[in-house]
């Protein structure tokens, strides 16, 4: 698993798995809104992807045996004064879901963070539901600290979101153990 910055080529991608306003919802929050359209992709990208200056790293995953574009993730809010950053905009290729492919590019971006990127703590949020997302960021590490209760409304429904983070000494001891 590579991860390379996003470009313009790879917003067909990100287009073509956001295959209705709940799903879409699911892997970017409200940042994006339904249907995906190249001009709110191109202020996505706007400033970001300058290692030492954006608060914000966008990546395209890709699985190095074929060079296929099987995903996309992201840093946010990162705070270089506090070390800390927020992972978010996480969506795997829905032909590629359920084979590892969402934890590898989670343990890729612990290392850009922890190694990389020097940085302290890691924070995300997952929406409840989205059992399999919590499994896999649990798996390499991440805690849970809090529910945002009743915090997106899916339809008729409001739906908790999980606060979850990793600290370096605990990335470091997971990869002696």
């Amino acid at each position: 698993m590579i991860l390379r910055f996003i470009s313009e080529s790879d917003f067909e991608h990100l287009k073509r798995w956001s295959v209705s306003p709940e799903y879409l919802k699911q892997w970017a929050g409200p940042s994006l809104t339904y249907p995906l359209e190249d001009e709110q992709l191109v202020k996505y990208l706007k400033d970001a992807n300058h290692p030492g200056l954006s608060d914000r790293l966008i990546f395209c995953a890709i699985q190095e045996a074929t060079q296929q574009v099987v995903g996309h993730i992201s840093f946010s809010a990162i705070d270089r004064v506090n070390r800390s950053a927020r992972i978010g905009r996480v969506v795997v290729d829905p032909e590629f879901q359920g084979k590892g492919i969402g934890k590898r590019m989670m343990q890729e971006m612990l290392r850009i963070g922890f190694e990389g990127l020097d940085l302290h703590r890691l924070s995300l949020g997952a929406f409840d539901f989205n059992t399999a997302a919590l499994k896999a960021y649990e798996a390499v590490g991440f805690k849970r600290e809090g529910v945002q209760r009743e915090s997106a409304l899916f339809g008729e429904q409001y739906v908790d979101c999980v606060e979850m983070s990793i600290l370096d000494r605990e990335w470091t001891a997971s990869r002696n153990s």
